[in-house]
């Protein structure tokens, strides 16, 4: 008898934490249709993996540069960083999205966010050429990114200059981003690979405070995981967000996986203190993205991965940074 109401006790149990355990919708606030070659598992693929991980809206874009296999390289590369050939901006990576986005029934349409992002950000013709996107489509684009600007050893394979957020060409692209109500989405790296200092941040920052009515989505904010590799975790990173997250009502976070470990979960997967009284302190400013990369058989793995740290937010502040803040930056008109 005290077995079988210890037993129902276990039972009683499980069912409570089963009862009280957290499911979340998700808003996928970072994903990439094709990979560096301009490839994708298609958008059936997609549609299933969404399905079957209660994804409700991704944001949608393509890659904005082509990685080329050298006539010298016997072998065709994996990824940008499997050979020394360099990689090209390449606009038709836009055409691909919208064709497949326009493949979609309208009730399916309304769950995806295409952003644009097949330019390159030292052109000062590149504004020019996203109005033109723009009327090509229009209503079909709801955002500009990600645009590859400081992006770890991408910077250096990639045929031309340097790209910075803060240079001329990016200037006209934000005044554009602005008069269509368009969220703009920035790879800028806040440091280099060995700089223990935030070296690029002005790059970012002189953006933020030059255009308060565009709103910026700052991708990894401005982590990589080929920073983590030489640097396992940026000391200033911490307090740089909190006095910019004070400082610029139109800064966004994108909290895709280059993130999670080591700032938001430490390595036995505990939540951090620290970041979750930020995400608290700035609840509508936070929002998770997959990053996937033309393949979408680890989408639902990747947005779970942040559900640990998602557990530990007040229930409501939660379900924002899981689903809502992505959609709520996207263009009002809609």
């Amino acid at each position: 008898m005290p077995l079988f109401r210890l037993s129902l006790a276990c039972l009683l149990a499980l069912s409570s934490a089963h009862a009280t355990a957290r499911e979340y919708a998700y808003s996928d606030a970072h994903l990439h249709y094709v990979d560096f070659f301009q490839e994708t598992a298609g958008m059936d693929t997609l549609l299933k993996a969404m399905a079957d991980n209660r994804i409700e809206h991704v944001m949608i874009s393509g890659i904005p540069v082509a990685k080329k296999w050298h006539e010298d390289e016997p072998k065709r590369p994996r990824y940008y960083a499997g050979d020394d050939a360099d990689a090209y901006w390449y606009s038709a990576t836009d055409v691909i999205v919208a064709a497949a986005v326009n493949t979609l029934t309208p009730e399916q349409r309304q769950r995806f966010h295409p952003f644009l992002s097949g330019f390159n950000p030292n052109d000062k013709n590149s504004a020019a050429h996203i109005q033109r996107m723009l009327d090509l489509n229009p209503g079909l684009w709801q955002g500009i990114g990600e645009v590859f600007t400081r992006h770890d050893d991408l910077t250096a394979l990639t045929s031309g200059d340097t790209p910075r957020a803060n240079n001329e060409a990016m200037t006209r692209i934000y005044h554009l981003a602005a008069e269509n109500d368009l969220p703009v989405m920035l790879h800028s790296n806040i440091t280099s690979k060995r700089e223990k200092n935030p070296l690029y941040l002005s790059e970012v920052e002189e953006p933020l405070r030059n255009h308060p009515h565009t709103r910026f989505i700052w991708a990894h904010a401005g982590t990589s995981a080929e920073v983590h590799r030489h640097q396992t975790q940026l000391d200033f990173l911490l307090p740089t967000l909190t006095r910019m997250l004070e400082a610029y009502p139109n800064l966004y976070i994108d909290l895709s996986w280059s993130m999670l470990t080591p700032y938001l979960l430490d390595e036995r997967g505990t939540p951090s203190e620290a970041w979750l009284k930020l995400v608290e302190r700035f609840p509508d400013r936070f929002m998770l993205g997959s990053d996937v990369v033309g393949r979408f058989n680890k989408l639902g793995k990747e947005m779970r991965s942040f559900d640990p740290f998602l557990d530990a937010l007040p229930k409501q502040v939660a379900r924002k940074v899981a689903r809502d803040n992505f959609l709520s930056i996207l263009p009002r008109n809609r």
